[in-house]
C-alpha cells in the first residue's frame, strides 16, 4: 500500500479504531502501568481521559478527511524533526499526526516523561502501516523542526535550530470569562477544565475573569465536588497553602485549591488568579494584553479560540497550539 494521504488517513482512523478498547486489552493496560511508574503525575484516569479525546477529536475518518483536504500535497517530502513536551498524557500526538498526514517523514525526540504511552501509539501505527516514515531525531539535523518545551528549553531550542523552518513553543495558559450567569453544570465542566491533568496542560485553565461582586463561594461550591486529585499535586497544594499563610497573603482556600486575586496567571499548581472585570471591554482589552501568553479562552467569550465549558482538554484538529497553523508550515518548507 502506497502512503498517500488516502491511505494515511485510513491509517490513523484505523488507530482511532483500534483505541476503542484501550484500557480493556493486556497491551495497552501494560502501556498505562509503565506511564504511571515513569511518571507520577500521569494518573489511570488522566491516561484515559487523553486517548478518549484523541480518538474522538483526532482520528474520526471523516473528520481527517476534511481537515487534510484543505492543505496541498506535499509533493517532495522532508525530514521533519519534532521535539515534543511531556507535561500532560500524549501531548505531542497531534504533532505525529500533522507530519504524517501531510506527508513528510518524521524524526521524534520523546519526552522521557511521556514515552511509554508515544512508544505504545507508534507501535500500533506500525502494527497498521510497518513503513510508516517515523524515525529517531537522535544527533541528525532534519529540514525543519517543531519543538515545544518550557521558556527555558526553547531558548536552546532557538540556538540549535535557529537557522531551520520552524515553530518553536514556550509556556502558555489559559483563563476563563464568567459573567455570574453561569449553571451548576457549565462550572462542573470549568473544574474539568482547571483540573484535569493536574492542572498541568497550556489547556488547563488557571485564571479567571470574573464580574464585580461575584461570590467566590459559587466557585468553592463547585469546585470541591471535583474527584480525581493526583497525589502530587496535592503534595504541592500543601506546600503553597502554608507559603501563603507564613506571608500573610489573602486568598481562599477550598479543599485542593487556592483561589487568589491577581491579574497574573498563577506561577504555582494548584493555585488559581482571578480578577474582576468592570466590562467587556475592559475584558476584551485584558485578553489582548495577554495574547502571547494565551492558549484558549473557555466560557462567555467570542475570542477566536474561545471553547465552551468543559472543551479546553478537548481539541479539534483545527485547534492548532498558539495559533499556528502546523498543517500550513509543513505544506510551506
Amino acid at each position: 500500500m502506497k502512503l498517500d494521504k488516502e491511505n494515511t488517513i485510513a491509517v490513523f482512523a484505523e488507530l482511532g479504531r483500534r483505541l476503542e478498547t484501550f484500557g480493556r486489552d493486556a497491551a495497552s493496560r501494560a502501556a498505562i502501568a509503565r506511564a504511571s511508574a515513569e511518571n507520577g503525575w500521569f494518573s489511570h484516569g488522566d491516561i484515559t481521559n487523553s486517548v478518549a479525546s484523541i480518538r474522538k477529536t483526532m482520528l474520526d475518518q471523516q473528520a481527517l478527511q476534511t481537515w487534510a483536504a484543505s492543505y496541498p500535497t506535499v509533493t517532495t517530502p522532508k525530514n521533519v524533526g519534532v521535539i515534543m513536551a511531556g507535561n500532560i498524557p500524549l501531548v505531542g500526538f497531534f504533532d505525529l499526526l500533522c507530519v504524517i498526514v501531510s506527508g513528510h517523514s518524521l524524526f521524534l525526540k520523546m519526552s522521557s516523561k511521556d514515552k511509554a504511552l508515544m512508544s505504545y501509539m507508534i507501535s500500533q501505527l506500525t502494527e497498521i502501516y510497518p513503513q510508516i516514515p517515523i524515525y529517531e531525531l537522535g544527533d541528525s539535523t532534519p529540514d525543519a523542526i517543531i519543538a515545544t518545551g518550557s521558556d527555558n528549553t526553547n531558548r536552546y531550542f532557538r540556538s540549535r535550530y535557529g537557522h531551520l523552518p520552524a515553530i518553536f513553543r514556550g509556556s502558555r495558559s489559559s483563563a476563563a470569562v464568567l459573567d455570574g450567569n453561569e449553571t451548576p453544570e457549565e462550572l462542573a465542566r470549568l473544574a474539568d477544565d482547571i483540573f484535569t491533568y493536574s492542572g498541568l496542560g497550556c489547556r488547563n485553565v488557571s485564571h479567571l475573569i470574573l464580574p464585580p461582586g461575584y461570590d467566590l463561594n459559587v466557585l468553592v461550591r463547585a469546585f470541591d465536588s471535583w474527584s480525581g486529585i493526583n497525589g502530587k499535586y496535592m503534595n504541592n497544594f500543601r506546600q503553597r497553602s502554608s507559603m501563603l499563610a507564613v506571608e500573610g497573603r489573602h486568598h481562599t482556600k477550598g479543599v485542593f485549591y487556592i483561589l487568589r486575586e491577581d491579574e497574573e496567571f498563577p506561577a504555582y499548581i494548584s493555585e488559581i488568579t482571578w480578577h474582576a472585570s468592570e466590562s467587556r471591554a475592559a475584558t476584551e482589552q485584558w485578553l489582548r494584553d495577554n495574547d502571547t501568553h494565551l492558549q484558549c479562552v473557555v466560557g462567555q467569550t467570542e475570542h477566536p479560540r474561545g471553547v465552551p465549558f468543559g472543551l479546553a482538554q478537548s481539541p479539534k484538529l483545527t485547534d492548532y497550539p498558539d495559533a499556528v497553523d502546523v498543517m500550513d508550515f509543513l505544506a510551506s518548507i
